[in-house]
């Protein structure tokens, strides 16, 4: 659906769960998201998720593959998260972005992001959106920073605390 110089991100499909279930037992990757692998099944009801996001809200997280590989390297994109944090936080989509370890430190997951907010941007218009991110983790601060995300709170979630940041169209990043 979307190309960069690097990468293409399409909708996630069935093949995609060998290379889930891979990038989200890596310990290293899911560090900041809970530091548990896991199992083939829950991969499979991530991937499970990941498809129906798409079907009910017409945008979701894109599965990233790096055009010279070939190879799936993440997850990019908008998606409803329904997590309960705030209204301040549940009444906009919110961005996430995780790639596998092969794939840190080549600047994809923004390359990546970049492109996921111009295509949700240009097909369901600009709005608000938000994300949450581990104290700890600087990359994904990084990247949010990038996009032109600021911190507008920190609260707990999954038993750790997380800041909430958010990117409102047409403030300078």
């Amino acid at each position: 659906m979307i190309e960069t110089a690097n990468l293409s991100l399409r909708r996630p499909e069935i093949g995609d769960l060998d290379a889930i279930h891979a990038m989200r037992s890596d310990l290293e990757v899911v560090r900041f998201l809970g530091g548990r692998a896991l199992s083939r099944e829950e991969a499979w009801h991530r991937l499970t998720r990941l498809v129906g996001q798409w079907a009910l809200r017409g945008y979701g997280m894109f599965a990233v593959v790096e055009k010279s590989s070939g190879a799936l390297v993440g997850e990019v994109g908008l998606f409803d998260g329904c997590r309960g944090l705030s209204p301040d936080f549940d009444d906009a989509p919110e961005a996430g972005w995780i790639l596998a370890g092969a794939a840190h430190g080549k600047g994809y997951a923004g390359e990546a992001a970049a492109a996921a907010h111009r295509w949700f941007a240009a097909t369901h218009g600009e709005r608000r959106s938000v994300c949450i991110i581990a104290p700890g983790n600087l990359a994904s601060f990084r990247v949010a920073q990038k996009l032109g995300y600021k911190s507008f709170g920190q609260v707990e979630y999954q038993n750790g605390p997380v800041v909430m940041l958010e990117r409102i169209p047409g403030r300078s990043v």
